[in-house]
């Protein structure tokens, strides 16, 4: 017997992009003219998380600006981005992290589940670790599926792979 069409949906981010997107807004941020003389690192963190520090509040509302807007020029969203609070460093410096969320986690994953169900397209559903599979006997309930996806916000990017049929 043929196995069902499936595809999973994932939300995943690259880290090649974010780390070339970290890397424009450093270049950006030494050749501007209101961050000369300033002490300003933006760097990755433990390989999931972007540390940033600067001189003050204003600075680092500028930097953020940047670097999003790098995000968005190297296709990178920044849904996934989650942003911690502004801190105080040593030698009157602040600091924020800024964690970069891969995989779908598991109450996004259930309102996922929900929503396809709620739909009633003949279709199964099935949690695996930070994804989500999705079988179906017909190609195009699968579509209908990716379709209602795209069109509801779940606080991440979805991106579909792994599409067998």
């Amino acid at each position: 017997m043929a196995k069902e069409p499936s595809f999973d949906v994932v939300s995943e981010v690259d880290m090649q992009e974010v780390n070339n997107a970290i890397n424009q807004t450093t270049k950006e941020i030494t050749q501007r003219f209101d961050f000369k003389g300033t002490k300003s690192v933006v760097e990755v963190e433990n390989g999931n998380s972007i540390k940033i520090v600067t001189e003050d509040d204003t600075r680092m509302r500028n930097i953020v600006d940047i670097l999003q807007s790098k995000f968005i020029k190297r296709g990178v969203s920044i849904k996934n981005l989650e942003y911690g609070k502004v801190e105080s460093a040593a030698g009157g410096m602040v600091r924020q992290s800024i964690r970069i969320k891969q995989g779908i986690e598991a109450d996004v994953a259930k309102k996922i589940t929900k929503d396809i169900k709620e739909s009633k397209l003949k279709v199964q559903t099935q949690l695996q670790d930070d994804q989500v599979r999705v079988s179906g006997k017909k190609i195009d309930d699968l579509q209908a599926v990716i379709a209602l996806l795209k069109s509801k916000d779940y606080g991440v990017e979805l991106q579909f792979s792994n599409f067998r049929s």
